[in-house]
Order: C-alpha cells, then structure tokens, then sequence
C-alpha cells in the first residue's frame, strides 16, 4: 500500500472514531452529570474537523509535480498542521472557559457508571493514538502525526476526567466540581501538546536541518556506488511525505563530462531506490584530481 493511502486509511480511521465518541461522550455526560465528559465530547467534535482537515491535506499534498509547483504540491501538509493546532487550541480554550464556569456553579455528583464509560474510551484513544502515530511514522506525514496527537489529547482529558470523577464520588458533597478541575487541568496539557505539534511544522515551512539521520543514510548509501569517491554538502527539505535533496558527490576529476553526468543519474538512481522516502534528487558533481 502507497504512503497516501496508508495515510488516508488512517483519517478515515480517526473520522469514524472520533464521531462515534463525541456522540457516547455526549450522552454519557449529558445524562451521567458529568461535565468533564461533556467537554471531552467538544473536544471530540473538534478533532472530527481536525481530522476532516487532514484528509484533505494528504490528498491535496500529494497531487503530482505541475507547472506552477515543480516540487509538488507537499507544502500543503504542515499548513494543514497549522490549522489542527488550531482546533486543538481551541477546543482547550472552550475546555477551560466551560470548566471555569462549572466550578463556580452548584451541581450533583457524576453517575458512578460514567467511570465504565471513560475506562473504555481511554483504552480506545490509547491505542488510535499508537495506530495513527505509527502510521504517520511510516508515511512521514506531519500532519497525520498531528492528527495522533489529538488521539492522545483525547486520552488525557479522559484520564483527568476519570481522576476527578472518582475524586468526587470517594469524598462525596463538596466536591462535585472534581472533574471540572480535572477538565481545567487537562485543558493546559492539550495547549502543551499543541506547541509540541507546531513547532516540528514550523521547521519543515522554514526547512529547518532536522535531518541529520537521514543524511547520515545518504552518504552511506552514496559510498557504495561504484566512482563515487566522496560526498561533501547534503541539504535535505522535506515536503509532504517526500524528503527532496541537494548533494555535492566528489568524482574523479579526469574523466569526460559525459562520464560525470552518468554517475551523477546511477548515484540518484541508487539513492531513490534503496531510500524510498526520497522524492528529487539534485546531484552537483565536484572534481577530485589525484595527483
């Protein structure tokens, strides 16, 4: 399977288990009193969006090289990001606005049995957060990374949930705002979370040097090609789910230009296969006279 489709497959994954959850985590607060469940529901609702948004990066990022954008149209995916960090941070703001004004309000204790319900949604938000990340690892999609993160956002605001539920039923009258100071506290976490998705984004836009294995991997794979003496600068920018390359490969200075230009087309050659993340690869051939 191709890294797009991996990456949609996942979206779609994340779509319909978010959906489902909003609308248990709606009812279950809704009718179990719990308030910290109702805002782990908006928070739900927004990752739908989120993972709407997505979706629509993947397939927009990989449309095929054009002429307006020979390096493709990759760029697309961490704007995208830009733009889940920003329903992430929102969902955090309404958590904490809503949760703010549940404490200073009067009201009953949770239902006992909505601790049932957020045990099983924590399980479940564990391991979409561990599926999703893993296939944002093998796709190298930041913007399916951010889409991770969201799962695990959710499992933490339900953990918190769960803490502050349980604290109010053990201690009983008094302490019926628990699970809104969970909430509060779990607000906090997902703004963390959200700097943590941004700023990885934010260096592919500005092709920050985050790539010091991958060109480590490059000039091993470099020196097992025949003529190939050397590498010297290697600059790498990642777009999309493709790394594209620029590299000096030192050759033998006293052969034909013809010569240089073939090894140059077998060195990216070589390159693409044994590293399929790659996408272009620019060859600048530096001379190397033997004295």
């Amino acid at each position: 399977m191709s890294s797009e489709k991996t990456a949609i497959k996942a979206t779609y994954f994340s779509i319909l288990g978010n959906t489902c959850l909003a609308i248990i985590k709606g009812f279950a607060g809704f009718f179990g009193n719990s308030y910290a469940l109702i805002a782990d529901a908006i928070e739900s609702t927004t990752d739908i969006f989120a993972s709407f948004l997505v979706l629509f990066g993947i397939k927009y990022s990989n449309r095929p090289a054009d002429r307006n954008h020979p390096y493709g149209h990759g760029r697309a995916e961490p704007l995208i990001t830009f733009l889940v960090v920003g329903f992430l941070i929102t969902s955090a703001t309404i958590i904490a606005y809503e949760s703010i004004v549940n404490i200073q309000k009067p009201h009953g204790l949770p239902k006992p049995w909505t601790l049932i319900v957020l045990g099983v949604i924590i399980i479940w938000k564990e391991y979409s957060f561990r599926l999703v990340m893993k296939k944002s690892i093998e796709t190298n999609s930041s913007s399916l990374k951010a889409d991770a993160w969201h799962h695990r956002s959710d499992a933490i605001t339900s953990v918190a949930a769960f803490i502050g539920i349980t604290i109010a039923l053990c201690m009983g009258k008094g302490y019926e705002s628990a699970d809104d100071w969970a909430a509060l506290f779990a607000s906090f976490f997902i703004l963390y979370n959200s700097y943590l998705i941004f700023r990885p984004a934010l260096g592919e836009i500005m092709d920050e040097h985050l790539y010091d294995d991958l060109i480590a991997e490059i000039r091993k794979v470099s020196g097992t090609v025949t003529g190939i003496i050397d590498t010297e600068k290697c600059y790498i920018r990642k777009v999309g789910m493709k790394f594209h390359v620029d590299l000096h490969a030192v050759v033998d200075g006293t052969i034909s230009v013809k010569e240089g230009h073939d090894l140059a087309h077998n060195l990216k050659d070589t390159l693409q296969d044994q590293i399929p993340q790659l996408g272009n690869v620019l060859i600048h051939v530096e001379p190397d006279f033997y004295e």
